[in-house]
């Protein structure tokens, strides 16, 4: 079931989206690239998530029933969709985005490879060895569907965090209640659309609107919450899912350890990962620690990279209003006493969009805000370490811990320190290099549960063990 847009006929315009949308109202979807409004919506409420939750109820019995080379057969075939509609799917994300066609059109393929993935992925088995582990007895465990997972993606990337949770949780044999961000729901409606006509009626559902939608949808009767966003969102998540299935991805605040013998290119490709996607990645690079004898020599490197990504042209902008002030509030609030901001590059028609030039903050103390902070924008802190010892140390000094990465020729100085940053994904001499093979996931502040990989599929699974008795008596 997916929320019912609203004719531009109706008799008082909605305003302008600059917040959250009540649930049940209309509201204006607005470009980023330029502000305007771009179309109208409605956001689902109480009675459009309780009849999307029955239709998924009656939808995930006849779909967790398929057998896994059925289920693998038909998610081949919506990926095989997917494509063949890719430049629908391509203008959903544009508008929706306002990224450049370039990273849009990577993150449309990267999403259909997901779902690829997890059509193989489902015919793997991930149980432990069955056998006669008890004298007498043969034993073997079930991997079962949960039911009805509810899966809320953020606008940053809205078709390609839409494939990280629907792909493993389908294909673990679950029906799936998508609801996208407000700003972005246009590829979340395609996605249900071409879903309904390969994998079957009501198995994957979108429902459109804002958190007051989100909240409805997790109080429901769903058997699981798949949840991508803000840690205060996340915590809300929590307390409304109660003791039901969560999986949480809360964001990052990346560190970087540079260190003096780095590649040559590792400020132009810190900052190239910094500016994609408007630095709106949950795993992007954000603190960059150096040691003092190397610290001004990467200041000028990233500063002299900035120069040649100009905003408009080598990455788009902020996704919304909300985020663009928040932004802003944070960089007013900081300290620091180097500034260094790169070129801007619009169209006269773009200039009341949410364009943010990339920026190289240093010289700020271990609380700035944007230290402490995930700002979520093209922006790049940097600060001294000591040794490589304090400069572990500055990165685990945050509440997050998703990703980071470590700068160095010298592997057997890297790795190391690889090995000892606490979070879920560390890079050596790259960022930002990620596949649907290799799992993705937070530690503390970040959130727990896992995305990509097989180890996804048992986010959505609950095992029961079968022990039979073989022995004498029987």
């Amino acid at each position: 079931m997916a929320s019912r847009p609203v004719s531009p006929r109706a008799e008082k315009a909605p305003p302008v989206l600059t917040g959250d949308p009540p649930a049940g109202s209309p509201w204006r979807l607005t470009d980023p690239r330029t502000g305007g409004a771009r179309g109208t919506m409605r956001a689902a409420d109480g009675p459009d998530v309780a009849a999307a939750v029955r239709t998924a109820r009656e939808a995930a019995r006849g779909w967790g029933g398929l057998s896994g080379g059925e289920r693998s057969r038909r998610l081949s075939r919506l990926a095989d969709l997917m494509e063949r509609e890719a430049p629908a799917y391509l203008a959903a994300e544009l508008a929706g985005t306002g990224k450049p066609p370039s990273e849009a059109a990577t993150e449309v393929a990267a999403s259909i490879d997901v779902l690829r993935f997890y059509a193989g992925a489902l015919r793997t088995g991930t149980s432990p060895a069955a056998g006669e582990l008890i004298p007498g007895h043969e034993s073997w465990v079930r991997w079962e569907p949960l039911g009805v997972v509810a899966a809320i993606v953020p606008w940053n990337y809205p078709l390609l965090m839409a494939a990280w949770r629907i792909g493993p949780a389908l294909a673990a044999g679950n029906a799936v209640i998508l609801k996208p961000a407000a700003t972005t729901p246009d590829s979340g409606l395609l996605l249900a659309r071409d879903a309904g006509q390969e994998l079957g009626p009501g198995v994957l559902q979108t429902l459109v609107g804002g958190r007051a939608t989100g909240r409805t949808l997790t109080a429901g009767p769903v058997d699981a919450v798949a949840f991508t966003g803000s840690p205060a969102a996340g915590l809300d998540v929590l307390g409304r899912a109660g003791t039901r299935r969560v999986s949480l991805e809360l964001g990052g605040n990346s560190p970087v350890i540079v260190l003096p013998d780095a590649p040559a290119d590792a400020c132009r490709a810190l900052m190239g990962a910094c500016t994609y996607n408007a630095g709106q990645s949950c795993a992007a690079p954000a603190r960059v620690i150096t040691l003092r004898e190397n610290h001004d020599a990467v200041v000028a490197g990233l500063v002299e990279a900035m120069e040649s990504r100009p905003a408009g042209r080598a990455f788009g902008p902020l996704n919304n209003a909300e985020q663009a002030a928040r932004y802003d509030t944070l960089l007013r609030s900081s300290a620091a006493s180097v500034r260094r901001s790169g070129p801007m590059d619009v169209t006269e028609e773009e200039r009341g969009g949410y364009w943010r030039p990339a920026t190289v903050l240093a010289g700020l103390p271990e609380d700035d805000p944007a230290v402490r902070e995930e700002v979520f924008g093209p922006l790049l802190t940097v600060q001294v370490a000591a040794d490589p010892h304090d400069a572990l140390r500055l990165a685990g000094s945050v509440p997050q811990a998703l990703a980071a990465s470590v700068w160095s020729r010298d592997l057997a100085r890297a790795l190391p320190l690889a090995q000892a940053l606490d979070a879920g994904e560390v890079w050596v001499n790259c960022h930002l290099a990620q596949t649907a093979e290799l799992p993705h996931g937070g530690r503390r502040g970040s959130g727990h549960g896992t995305d990509l990989s097989v180890l996804a599929l048992t986010e959505y699974q609950r095992p029961k063990t079968v022990t039979v008795r073989t022995g004498p008596g029987l």
